[in-house]
């Protein structure tokens, strides 16, 4: 009896067919170890929207799983580049699991990119983009533009539209056209803009944002302006907190410009006030 027989999957399933004959079209719950192109390999199952969708609310048990997701970060451009801001909590559930989690993934010297969502889809999906960015530079011998460092994490993600992805990514950088800013998700979609802010706490930020950008921002206005859009979001949403992880985006590559408890911020925030 052939070893496939035994531990292999049933005949009609996965795409089986016998030696010499034609497979079938292979769907995405299929394991894909040793192959040449790389491909993600799920479990035997259902597929995973589909599983999801069992325990909605409308399933056969109306038990709803709570996949929530907490943070608040943003990126501006403005005449001195970009500036990358975000907050350092990282929540399972009502949990706090951590409050100096970075989460500003540093593809490359002149490239960064955000986590917002599920910390392990973020990290894998932008770590795999780091890979691809240090091939294309290899083989081209330049730096991969931020347009097309962008399109490639939303041709990646758009692959796996619908299977249970949790990513809201923003990616920054600078190139031959100057300073660069995109938003990519889950669902492939891929925008570019001056100012983006994702998160549960993106409302917020958004509110500080739109009262103090402009473009012709200084540098100490634009670190002021990140600073401020964080705190005042940590302050109102639950599930952000921590510092304030800030980047800043240069023509020569990006800068850490530091770390500061969003505590005493608000604090100098209210005393300015009074």
């Amino acid at each position: 009896m052939a070893l496939v027989e035994v531990c292999g999957p049933p005949r009609g399933e996965w795409g089986w067919a016998p030696p010499g004959a034609a497979a079938a079209p292979r769907g995405p719950d299929h394991y894909s170890f040793g192959l040449r192109a790389p491909e993600l390999a799920l479990p035997r199952g259902e597929q995973p929207a589909q599983f999801l969708q069992t325990f909605s609310a409308e399933g056969r048990d109306r038990v709803r799983i709570q996949l929530a997701h907490g943070t608040t970060t943003l990126a501006f451009k403005f005449q001195h580049g970009v500036v990358v801001a975000t907050d350092s909590r990282a929540s399972a559930g009502k949990y706090i699991s951590t409050l100096q989690f970075n989460k500003v993934i540093e593809i490359n010297p002149y490239l960064l990119g955000t986590m917002s969502g599920s910390a392990a889809d973020c990290q894998y999906w932008e770590r795999l983009l780091a890979k691809h960015c240090r091939l294309y530079a290899l083989r081209n011998k330049e730096r991969i533009s931020v347009s097309a460092a962008s399109k490639l994490l939303s041709n990646m993600l758009c692959e796996y539209r619908g299977m249970g992805l949790s990513v809201g990514s923003m990616i920054c950088g600078w190139d031959k056209k100057g300073p660069g800013l995109y938003y990519v998700d889950d669902n492939g979609a891929r925008l570019s803009g001056p100012m983006f802010s994702t998160g549960s706490g993106n409302t917020y930020a958004y509110g500080v944002m739109d009262s103090g950008y402009r473009p012709d921002l200084s540098v100490e206005e634009a670190y002021d302006l990140g600073r401020r859009a964080i705190s005042y979001a940590t302050h109102r949403d639950a599930y952000s907190g921590g510092v304030v992880n800030m980047y800043h985006m240069k023509e020569d590559g990006w800068i850490r410009v530091g770390r500061t408890d969003v505590s005493d911020l608000l604090h100098q925030y209210a005393e300015a006030k009074k």
